[in-house]
Parts: structure tokens; C-alpha cells; sequence
């Protein structure tokens, strides 16, 4: 696939199946990722991959983090408990936030989100189909400790990875004079 087409192209695939990406498929997405704009070379990324029965164990993790912030429903356990099994590999993009005298965290943490977008490029110029997710579980301290985040680091995206359950949507077309203007002094 052509880059171009990669990028104007790329949508959301939210339903996933089986099988995962194969290993020389990740090994693709990832160099994707190290490609990210990285002032300073930081590097300030790592990711998780969960697949198996892992993603059980997330979902255990998630239904443990809703028990924590009061909402214990059944309702919204299963829900919590549900939503790792929505694809086979799940990467979980971490952000390593670091005081640099040159590079703000605030730069260090666009170029975290640069590479997980780099994943999700690659992902569709493979074929494989993948969503960006987070939501306030993906925020809330407990899930971070279980994931063992350390000081400093934090997860920015869920990249849910599969095969696609159905045909793509087309991408939507966007007006660019929506969003550019020239800027006159």
C-alpha cells in the first residue's frame, strides 16, 4: 500500500476477529512506531502486547478498576470485563515522561501518541484491522499500577488489533478550508 493511501485512507475498524497480527506483521507496526518525531531521541514510548488469556485477565483488571471508582454493577463489570476480548492483540501505548532541560513533557507526550498513530498507519497498510480506544478506565491509577507503570509514565491508547469482522467503511471526506487559514500578521 501506498503511504498516501494509507494516510487518507485509514479508519477506525472497531469489529475485530481472529487470527492476530502475525509476528512479522507486529515486528512492522513497531518499527512503525520508532519512526514517530522524536526531539531529543528520548524514545518516550514502550508498549504491552495482550493477547491469550491475558486479555482475560485485563478484562479482571478493568472490572477491578470500576469496582474501585464506586460502579459495581453487574452491568458494568461484564462490560469492563468484556472489553479486551474485543480483538485478539491488544497494545497498550505507554507514555515515559521524563524532565528533559530541552524536551517538555507535553512534546514527549505527542510524539507517544505519534507512534501509536504510526502503529495504526501500518496496521492498515497490512490489512489488519485496529482501533484506537482509551476511556477513563484506561486512566485510572489502579489499571496503571496493574499494567506496572512507573512514575512518570502513562497510558495514552488501547490498540485493539484483529482482523476485520466486516468490509471497511470508506473514509469520510473532510473539507480542508474547514481547518486551514492563512494567517495574516
Amino acid at each position: 500500500m501506498e503511504a498516501l493511501d494509507a494516510l487518507l485512507n485509514r479508519v477506525s475498524v472497531p469489529r475485530l476477529t481472529e487470527p492476530a497480527p502475525t509476528p512479522a506483521q507486529r515486528e512492522v507496526l513497531f518499527q512503525a512506531a520508532l519512526r514517530a518525531p522524536d526531539h531529543g531521541q528520548l524514545r518516550p514510548w514502550r508498549f504491552l502486547t495482550i493477547e491469550g488469556q491475558a486479555l482475560e485477565q485485563m478484562g479482571e483488571v478493568l472490572a477491578e478498576a470500576v469496582q474501585l471508582k464506586g460502579d459495581a454493577s453487574d452491568a458494568a463489570l461484564d462490560k469492563a470485563r468484556g472489553m479486551p476480548l474485543r480483538a485478539p492483540l491488544v497494545v497498550v501505548v505507554i507514555a515515559c515522561l521524563q524532565d528533559h532541560h530541552k524536551v517538555p513533557r507535553s512534546e514527549q507526550l505527542l510524539a507517544a501518541g505519534c507512534a501509536a498513530h504510526g502503529i495504526l498507519l501500518a496496521a492498515h497498510a497490512q490489512g489488519i484491522g485496529a482501533v484506537w480506544r482509551t476511556g477513563e478506565l484506561s486512566y485510572a491509577p489502579s489499571v496503571a499500577q496493574r499494567l506496572g507503570l512507573t512514575e512518570g509514565e502513562e497510558v495514552i491508547a488501547f490498540l485493539y488489533l484483529g482482523t476485520p469482522a466486516k468490509e471497511l467503511r470508506e473514509a469520510p471526506k473532510v473539507d480542508t478550508a474547514d481547518f486551514v487559514q492563512a494567517w495574516t500578521a
